[in-house]
């Protein structure tokens, strides 16, 4: 029969050939086929000072284009390599190899920098693989960058630690108050896409510490820098890593959200602010409404600093209700987050799914269809009784004759184009004037709603948020007003000083200048 296919992987340690343990050493040395995956590593020079004979992977690092498919490259082509190396035949009744034969034959060894579980993608494909490839695969350990990282640089990680990859590295990983020790920074390239992300969450000036080769004789250097100076300092390869030592600092953790609801929770605890622990949903709830109209506010007028401020106060409603929520059981702000996360996953199916959308139009047709069918798998379709429920009770009129007519529009009761709307707004008109003259007040009230409900029907039609568009016509109102103000300022007038007849001509001209 024939000999089962095996794989051995082992750690070459983090440069020193002190570092090398006996076991591997052993598995290098009886290797029928050693590869390693770089020959840019200290501990090549001991293998050609023992004529120990290798293979690199070097190649493949210049024939692909990013280090994903150069993984995937090495781990293909070392489960092929240990299936063409079983061929040898066994005599019949032959036990498999013990332990003791492998450690002296081991076959297919492939030798990586530092230990095989840290930080070696190629090593995790090959777990996947060789399995299902029928291959054995056996792992043994070396000493990692870490190892050299806690004594050289000198910190304990059982104080809150945490290991990064430099080239997918993303600002929600960072945490300032565990040490941060990142490794895969290759070169200054990566070091300065490092340097782009840290500043997220870290100050420009905030002291960092580059290692390279740490613990390798004559080779390794420990560099203390601020953070503005990463991509400024020379050494950078695969022996190099970061170290951003932990920090209790406070502002540290103000550009995170968890330190926003711990904050909030606080400020709701017995120990926290007497005014916050008193309010209730509904005693802050015209909060949340004068919030958001900030908010518009500073849209409108084009603010960026007066947006920071008033998102920052309409995510503040968000947390407090959620919190109070929090406190009875009922949900946290963390399941606010994840149902928005998987609704937005849900109706985006041309983003994250298998469907298409080439334009705005038939993405917004995704969303729609996706829409009805998560109410229809949440049974809440099933508790409206007509096609006009689901508009918010309290959502200003304007914008709930808006939506009513988009619902209406759904099912057909619309008309199919601009002239009939027109129409309509004509003859609501008439209606009105007549009420104006002999109606009652009920009337008059009536028709002039009537008339703003036919004028809302056109903006449906033009493509314009009836909303938006009188907020347009009010800024334009203040802004023409603001220059009759102002003229009569400059011609020292009161209003009581003027009439009719002046005010529209200075209107006129702040028309013109428009």
């Amino acid at each position: 029969m024939t000999t089962q296919s095996r794989l051995t992987v082992v750690g070459l340690g983090s440069g020193d050939a002190d570092q090398l343990t006996l076991g591997v050493w052993r598995r290098l040395q009886n290797a029928s086929r050693l590869f390693v995956r770089t020959e840019h590593h200290p501990m090549m020079a001991l293998l050609r000072e023992n004529d120990i004979a290798y293979e690199s992977f070097d190649r493949l690092y210049e024939q692909h284009d990013n280090f994903p498919d150069v993984y995937e490259a090495i781990a293909t082509e070392l489960v092929s390599l240990a299936l063409a190396s079983s061929n040898s035949e066994l005599p019949e009744g032959l036990a498999a190899p013990t332990h003791a034969a492998i450690s002296s034959n081991p076959g297919i060894v492939y030798a990586v920098p530092g230990h095989p579980m840290v930080a070696e993608r190629a090593v995790q494909l090959l777990r996947e693989r060789c399995e299902e490839a029928g291959v054995a695969l056996e792992i043994l350990g070396g000493e990692s960058f870490l190892d050299q990282a806690f004594v050289r640089l000198g910190f304990d990680p059982i104080e809150g630690f945490q290991l990064l990859d430099a080239v997918e590295l993303q600002p929600s990983l960072l945490q300032p108050r565990l040490h941060t020790v990142i490794g895969q920074v290759y070169d200054t390239f990566t070091a300065s896409d490092l340097k782009l992300t840290l500043m997220e969450r870290y100050p420009d000036d905030y002291p960092v510490v580059v290692g390279h080769a740490l613990g390798v004789q004559g080779e390794e250097q420990i560099a203390h820098i601020p953070l503005y100076e990463l991509d400024r300092i020379d050494g950078y390869g695969n022996l190099s890593l970061v170290w951003i030592p932990r920090s209790t600092d406070e502002s540290l953790q103000n550009r995170s959200f968890d330190r926003l609801h711990e904050i909030v929770s606080i400020l709701r605890s017995p120990e926290g602010c007497p005014w916050d622990r008193e309010q209730t949903h509904q005693s802050i709830r015209k909060n949340f409404i004068e919030e958001l109209y900030e908010a518009l506010e500073a849209l409108d007028n084009d603010d960026p600093d007066g947006m920071r401020e008033e998102f920052g106060d309409v995510i503040l409603q968000v947390m407090l209700h959620s919190q109070m929520e929090e406190e009875v059981g009922s949900f946290s702000v963390y399941d606010v987050i994840q149902t928005l996360n998987e609704k937005l996953i849900f109706r985006h199916p041309h983003v994250f799914g298998d469907r298409d959308a080439n334009n705005s139009e038939e993405a917004l047709g995704n969303w729609e269809q996706m829409k009805a069918e998560e109410k229809a798998r949440n049974g809440t379709d099933k508790d409206r009784k007509s096609q006009l429920d689901g508009i918010p009770r309290d959502l200003p009129a304007l914008m709930t004759a808006y939506k009513i007519q988009k619902k209406a529009a759904k099912v057909g009761f619309d008309w199919d184009d601009l002239g009939p709307v027109l129409a309509k707004i004509e003859e609501e008109l008439g209606e009105l004037r007549e009420a104006a003259s002999s109606g009652s007040d009920d009337e008059k009230i009536g028709e002039l709603g009537d008339l703003l409900f036919a004028v809302v029907n056109a903006a449906r039609f033009v493509d314009a948020d009836p909303e938006e568009a009188l907020a347009r016509t009010n800024a334009k109102f203040k802004r023409r007003f603001s220059y009759i103000e102002e003229r009569l300022r400059i011609e020292g007038k009161t209003f009581d000083q003027t009439d009719l007849i002046e005010m529209d001509r200075f209107w006129e001209e702040a028309k013109r200048q428009e």
